[in-house]
């Protein structure tokens, strides 16, 4: 069975890291699409970043590039996202989520992404 499970949210203050964890069970991270996405209230859940676990390829949104990175640890099968110079707009709950499809870290749309983890709490105070 595949399982996703993100940890590592807190509560920062703005311009503060934060790194969260995916552990993945049930499957080896070899060729996947793994990708951190977040959803904050009212607002539709949006592609943070996603990477491409057989190569290394990544994407990254916009609002976070140069402050976010992904990165994946196969041997532990982990996907990490180490956040710095935090923004209150960051705030949200962010997920991780895994598909079978290797291309969908390319668009990091999270309609192309088949399993989802629980979700941990970032809360960024100004």
């Amino acid at each position: 069975e595949v399982q996703l499970q993100a940890s590592g949210g807190g509560l920062v203050q703005a311009g503060g890291s934060l790194r969260l964890s995916c552990a993945a069970s049930g499957f080896t991270l070899d060729d996947y699409a793994i990708g951190w996405f977040r959803q904050a209230p009212g607002k539709e859940r949006e592609g943070v970043s996603c990477i491409s676990t057989s190569d290394g390829n990544t994407y990254y949104a916009d609002s976070v590039e140069g402050r976010f990175t992904i990165s994946s640890d196969n041997a532990t099968n982990t996907v990490y996202l180490q956040m710095n110079s935090l923004k209150p707009e960051d705030a949200a709950v962010y997920y991780c989520a895994a598909d079978l499809n290797i291309g969908s870290y390319y668009w990091c749309r999270y309609q192309g992404f088949d399993y989802w983890g629980k979700g941990t709490l970032v809360t960024v105070s100004s």
